[in-house]
């Protein structure tokens, strides 16, 4: 069984400061046993990074649309997972104002950070906090799951406005702001017109050996977990690379070729 200690000393062999700022998506079936459960594995990274910047997704996309159109943040659960739902709710995190893909975040800079999310209309727009990632020099760790739950990517998307990724038209939303009062927003959703389906992230996983190749990620462990610990500004860059020789290559190719990314 793992302790706060022994995770602790995972981000350490990781090669992680304490100063570092980190994205985590997270699985905790994937970790293991661990004494006090989910509630010591988000204490081991509020501990650890507390003079850095640490978050999570705590997005609610599988839930908001026309049948659930406000957003409330302080009480909305997120879709994807305990850990998130978990820290939304510790002392000292902030999160974010975006009706589908907003983050939570415990930091010195963290309330900077998530600022203007709630002028969104789409899911990682350019200049948004998912796409500011490669900016700040953050880490993501994709802590048992793989980079078909990496959102950091679909950011890359929409910086390089590759087409075919979002509906045709807006869902009608509201944000429920600090001061109580509602603002409207007009949202688009992730959409694979390829396949007339809401996902393609399950595609992602098809950039894992080139990330590996080129230095922008590397396997690592997280108590029992098989984990993926990623340079933002790095996946970046490796993105652009390849989308730039073929637009859909993720999505259209059973495997995008070695000789892409090691011309």
């Amino acid at each position: 069984m793992y302790t706060k200690q022994d995770l602790i000393q995972c981000l350490k062999d990781m090669g992680l400061k304490r100063t570092d700022a980190i994205m985590v998506h997270s699985s905790m079936k994937a970790i293991g046993e661990v004494e006090g459960g989910a509630d010591t594995v988000v204490d081991a990274f509020m501990e650890y990074f507390e003079e850095g910047l640490f978050m999570t997704p705590t997005h609610t996309w599988a839930q908001m649309g026309k049948s659930c159109d406000t957003f409330n943040p302080m009480t909305e659960p997120a879709c994807v997972g305990i850990i998130p739902n978990i820290f939304r709710q510790r002392d000292g995190v902030v999160r974010s104002l975006h009706p589908t893909h907003s983050i939570a975040a415990y930091g010195p800079e963290a309330v900077k950070y998530i600022k203007g999310e709630e002028n969104a209309t789409s899911p990682c727009p350019p200049g948004g906090c998912w796409d500011r990632l490669k900016d700040i020099g953050a880490k993501i760790l994709l802590l048992g799951v793989t980079h078909a739950k990496n959102t950091y990517i679909h950011s890359v998307d929409e910086v390089m406005s590759i087409p075919d990724r979002l509906t045709d038209e807006s869902t009608l939303m509201y944000i429920v702001m600090p001061d109580g009062s509602r603002k409207e927003v007009r949202m688009y959703r992730h959409f694979n017109r390829a396949t007339g389906t809401g996902s393609f992230s399950g595609n992602f996983d098809k950039l894992k050996q080139a990330f590996y190749d080129l230095g922008a990620a590397k396997p690592v462990k997280f108590g029992d977990a098989d984990c993926i610990l990623c340079d933002a500004k790095k996946v970046y860059d490796v993105c652009v690379k390849l989308l730039s020789i073929e637009e859909n290559c993720v999505i259209e190719r059973e495997v995008i070729p070695e000789e892409w990314w090691r011309c």
